[in-house]
């Protein structure tokens, strides 16, 4: 038993000789596994400008699907994308510009957002004389009905819960 080459591209593998590996590596299936694994990294200015300078392709127009795919030589973007698409490479440009010129961009930590929402509820407090009522405890959307939560996803009582007496902790 020989030894065998993985393709990471094509995510299989074969017996590992000259021949076997000439041939996938010149392999159609290979190519564009590989051209795919490649096309994920390309920066939103390549793209946009290769599908600017391609016509529209008439069968994704018309059918919404396109034989050829990603090796389609007719672009499947429509005039929304490709406005899209402008507009973030505008941003990624202005963003590099602003890097280059050395003006600080504002961090938008949490740190400053918690400041500013400490300084926007102590400021309501003190304008409120009227003390406020809690908030009803509600659960996200999307979750199981309250039956069917496990016991430490389960509301609180409103009272709390309730200690036995002559309960010892550790």
């Amino acid at each position: 038993m020989g030894k065998r080459y993985f393709c990471d591209y094509c995510d299989r593998s074969f017996q590992d000789n000259l021949h076997n590996r000439k041939k996938h590596l010149n392999g159609v299936q290979h190519l564009r596994a590989k051209r795919a694994w490649y096309d994920l990294f390309r920066d939103a200015a390549a793209i946009l400008q290769e599908e600017q300078s391609k016509k529209p392709c008439r069968k994704f127009l018309q059918t919404g699907q396109c034989d050829f795919g990603s090796d389609c030589r007719f672009s499947h973007m429509t005039e929304q994308d490709l406005e899209k698409l402008s507009a973030q490479v505008q941003g990624e440009q202005r963003l590099r510009e602003l890097r280059q010129e050395g003006a600080e961009i504002p961090p938008g930590t949490i740190e400053n957002w918690l400041e500013k929402r400490a300084k926007r509820l102590s400021a309501t407090q003190s304008n409120s004389a009227l003390p406020e009522k809690p908030t009803p405890f509600q659960y996200p959307p999307g979750w199981p009905p309250l039956q069917e939560l496990p016991p430490s996803l389960r509301a609180p009582p409103p009272g709390g819960w309730p200690v036995p007496p002559g309960l010892q902790w550790g």
